[in-house]
């Protein structure tokens, strides 16, 4: 019988894998950060006893918060990571010509470094030439940022600990500023069985300060009830009206497609209904 860790992803629910070693079990500045190796999903990074990305599923996340707005974007030149030490939204980013720099900002070092360490096919690519990675609140590098990005991705935890502020209001205000005039957007925002509240909270205020917002989906085993949701801001550019041969172009993925591209948005109704904002809340 082995070692087995289980995620409370409710007071009543979690997910449970077995676990083969621990490579690493600290407390940061942060908070508590676990690296280990699971049976089903290979080496596992957990934050605050949370899964945060695995070996086996983690293309998923990662391609579909950055290849979607990337996408959607017509040159997407200069772009910034808010969070996502473990550098897999990074590698991502890279597979886009366009691209002439690639920011990442993560507040935990030791993500950062521990990823390199036991996930290097998710952060390899933070050493390339392209990539500026700074140990810095990424809610100051946004509010000390003005017309800089193309695009932004907050690729967060819960909102708990050091995130809690990357999902208020005020921090898609500052987005807004931050990016350019053409500018987009998306943030992880966590899933509609559990967390229903947050997804729509996150919609309404989003669309209350960008003209083009939508939320789509996509299937993270490892994460709390598989359906995780994305919620996308945009000042110009819708990302259904995406030009079919740019979502189509040769960059290698797992999960995205140009069909998936359009499919994602389509979501079921209970998830769609979380989109609604009363007339009490405008």
């Amino acid at each position: 019988m082995g070692i087995w860790f289980t995620e409370k992803q409710t007071a009543h629910f979690g997910i449970t894998a077995e676990i083969l070693q621990t490579h690493v079990s600290e407390q940061t500045a942060y908070q508590k950060l676990d690296m280990v190796e699971t049976a089903e999903f290979g080496n596992m990074l957990l934050l605050d006893d949370m899964v945060m990305t695995t070996e086996r599923d983690e293309f998923v996340y990662h391609e579909m918060v950055t290849h979607v707005p990337l996408n959607s974007h017509p040159n997407p030149e200069h772009v910034l990571v808010v969070g996502g030490g473990d550098g897999g939204a990074i590698r991502e980013i890279l597979k886009h010509p366009e691209v002439m720099s690639a920011t990442l900002v993560e507040i935990d070092g030791q993500v950062v470094e521990y990823s390199k360490q036991y996930l290097p096919t998710i952060a390899g690519a933070l050493d390339d030439p392209r990539v500026t990675v700074e140990i810095a609140d990424g809610f100051m590098h946004i509010a000390e940022s003005e017309n800089r990005y193309d695009v932004i991705m907050v690729d967060s935890t819960e909102p708990v600990g050091p995130a809690v502020n990357l999902f208020t209001k005020g921090f898609y205000e500052g987005i807004k500023n931050a990016l350019k005039e053409d500018g987009l957007f998306v943030a992880q925002t966590d899933n509609p069985w559990f967390q229903p509240e947050l997804v729509h909270q996150a919609h309404r205020d989003i669309s209350a300060t960008f003209p083009i917002t939508k939320v789509y989906t996509c299937n993270i085993p490892t994460y709390p009830s598989g359906l995780w949701t994305f919620t996308l801001g945009s000042k110009r550019y819708d990302p259904l009206q995406v030009d079919e041969s740019r979502m189509k172009r040769a960059i290698d993925t797992k999960y995205y497609t140009a069909d998936l591209h359009r499919a994602c948005f389509a979501l079921p109704k209970f998830v769609d209904d979380l989109t609604q904002t009363t007339q009490e809340e405008n």
